[in-house]
């Protein structure tokens, strides 16, 4: 490796549209929809399907979800995923490129993955920001990069992040910024629901770690916090069976049960998103409050804040050993 070569280090989520509106939604969610790592079903039975109900009504209804959250900015997602690439910028050195990418959509992995190679970098760090390995969201963002690897007559050499579910740098990250946002708020949960991310129930069945990833993230949090968490899972799609207990149902049912003051977490996501800002704050709060609770609190993810950064410093540090020295 000569003086002059550089390292890169893609940071991958998972991807939003361009715009908070049905046509830039449908595009986005064309392509979402259309991987197979997303949607295990045979493609000449789940087209029809899609192109002919899921894209027709499904487009409007998720526009409107987005622009409850989108910002000035744009993407919440988008928009933290770039703020965590600025904020590592010069911490492994000055050979070493921080870049940024989604799954779906744009900035497009294939097109950073070629930005780097052509910017110098000769060895690139591939690191999807998804602390519990999945095959949807882990395996399909690494698929994506070896593919665009595969069109290169000169590939850069390759290392890809881990999922960093049961890190104690995680978990520590979690314990301090989940203690920070309760400290800031003006009541005491009777409860902390701990959401993750659903997925089929076939799909753990066939051999993903997926779900007891999930499991020891809420162990080693709940530990680390001193109290007990209460795991649930959301965004069911579809008529499948999916990971049980789901998040809305567990949110109604806590007021019956006494827990009317209840703040919620979602440790399985790496930057505040659709998912979390409307899915959880917006429409987990009118289903607890209207199901008798009193106080609804959603404690946001570790996005850019330094706890977060600290912690991805440390695991990229980590992988790049021996490459950062080279360079």
């Amino acid at each position: 490796m000569t003086s002059r070569a550089k390292v890169g280090v893609l940071l991958i989520n998972l991807g939003t549209p361009d715009a908070a509106e049905a046509g830039a939604v449908r595009r986005y969610l064309a392509e979402f929809l259309s991987d197979p790592r997303v949607i295990e079903i045979p493609m000449p039975l789940w087209r029809p399907i899609l192109h002919g109900v899921i894209l027709r009504t499904r487009p409007r209804k998720s526009a409107h979800a987005y622009a409850q959250v989108w910002t000035e900015a744009g993407s919440p997602l988008a928009a933290i995923t770039a703020e965590q690439a600025a904020a590592l910028a010069g911490a492994f050195g000055e050979e070493v490129i921080v870049d940024w990418a989604m799954r779906y959509g744009r900035p497009a992995i294939a097109e950073r993955v070629k930005a780097l190679k052509a910017a110098g970098c000769e060895r690139i760090l591939l690191a999807p920001l998804y602390p519990q390995y999945c095959a949807a969201t882990t395996a399909t963002a690494n698929d994506r990069a070896f593919a665009a690897l595969a069109a290169m007559r000169w590939q850069p050499a390759v290392r890809t992040l881990p999922p960093y579910y049961d890190d104690p740098a995680y978990i520590d990250a979690l314990k301090t910024s989940v203690e920070a946002s309760l400290a800031g708020l003006d009541f005491v949960p009777d409860a902390i629901v701990a959401s993750f991310h659903g997925m089929p129930q076939r799909t753990r069945e066939l051999g993903d770690p997926y779900h007891d990833h999930c499991r020891e993230t809420a162990r080693l949090l709940s530990e680390a916090l001193g109290r007990e968490l209460i795991v649930a899972f959301q965004s069911r799609f579809g008529r499948a069976k999916w990971l049980e207990p789901a998040t809305d149902a567990t949110l109604a049912a806590l007021p019956g049960k006494g827990m009317r003051r209840v703040a919620v977490v979602a440790p399985g996501f790496a930057a505040d998103c659709i998912e979390t800002l409307e899915e959880l704050a917006i429409r987990g709060r009118e289903t607890f409050l209207a199901a008798g609770g009193t106080d609804f609190a959603y404690l946001p993810c570790l996005n850019a804040g330094r706890e977060g950064v600290a912690m991805l410093r440390h695991l990229l540090a980590r992988e790049l050993a021996g490459w950062i020295d080279a360079a």
